[in-house]
């Protein structure tokens, strides 16, 4: 749960970390905006920061514990797990924008321009296609995923295809605004929006109020994690159910 001394250490952050890197110029090595907030957030003191572990870089190692921040691929973290976990518990920090506003930064000015806010809001869901990169780990015993819920503005370089120079954009940073809310995930049932009705991909789809590929790959990672169980097949789809064991 987020707490009003909280949101107010996150806005402390912010703007402490903003002045420093807004400073920078495009194209400077920089660690991103968002990723430093976050790492600040849970760890202010930088002799836990950045610590050098069984030969990888933990974000933030302290009583015996990891924190990992992770803002997008987790690919990048199946060698991390493979190792932290054998010895450590693991907290994986996914960062999930809430409330999101678009700007583009002009290449050789650094002007932000067309500033705009994403008709899309964030939910729980939005976590999935990272999870599927890391199901195997997900139900391992030292392993703890939260999902941080922020209003962000994320920034685009012009330097896309089309004739704006937007289509195919790249991401340059992502400035938080508000931190929104904090959701630890202890269990997967988190993700069933059913009480004990069976149901189809389709139905899952519709509650997610996600794409038809998330809602699938979303089935798969709960199946693989024995959380739903698929009970016969209707007009090609499966049909799911809840386990009992889980509910």
């Amino acid at each position: 749960m987020i707490t009003a001394e909280k949101k107010a250490r996150f806005n402390e952050i912010i703007g402490n970390i903003y002045k420093t890197n807004i400073t920078k110029g495009i194209g400077t090595y920089q660690e991103k905006t968002l990723h430093k907030v976050i790492k600040n957030f849970y760890e202010a003191k930088e002799e836990y920061q950045e610590v050098k572990i069984n030969g990888y870089v933990a974000d933030i190692f302290k009583d015996n514990r990891i924190i990992e921040i992770q803002t997008r691929s987790f690919n990048k973290l199946r060698d991390k797990l493979e190792v932290f976990l054998k010895d450590y518990n693991v907290n994986i920090i996914y960062p999930i924008a809430y409330k999101k506003y678009i700007s583009w930064l002009d290449l050789e000015t650094g002007e932000e321009k067309d500033f705009r806010k994403s008709p899309k809001t964030g939910s729980i869901y939005d976590c999935i296609f990272e999870l599927y990169k890391i199901k195997k780990y997900l139900n391992h015993p030292n392993l703890k995923i939260t999902l941080l819920f922020i209003d962000l503005k994320e920034q685009r370089l012009l330097n896309g295809w089309n004739q704006t120079k937007k289509k195919g954009a790249e991401r340059f940073n992502q400035i938080p605004l508000e931190l929104i809310d904090e959701i630890e995930i202890n269990n997967y049932n988190i993700f069933i929006p059913f009480k004990n009705q069976e149901f189809t991909s389709i139905d899952y789809q519709k509650a997610i109020k996600r794409n038809l590929h998330c809602a699938q790959v979303s089935l798969t990672i709960l199946n693989y994690l024995d959380v739903i169980e698929v009970v016969r097949k209707e007009k090609r789809r499966n049909v799911y159910r809840l386990k009992k064991l889980n509910s």
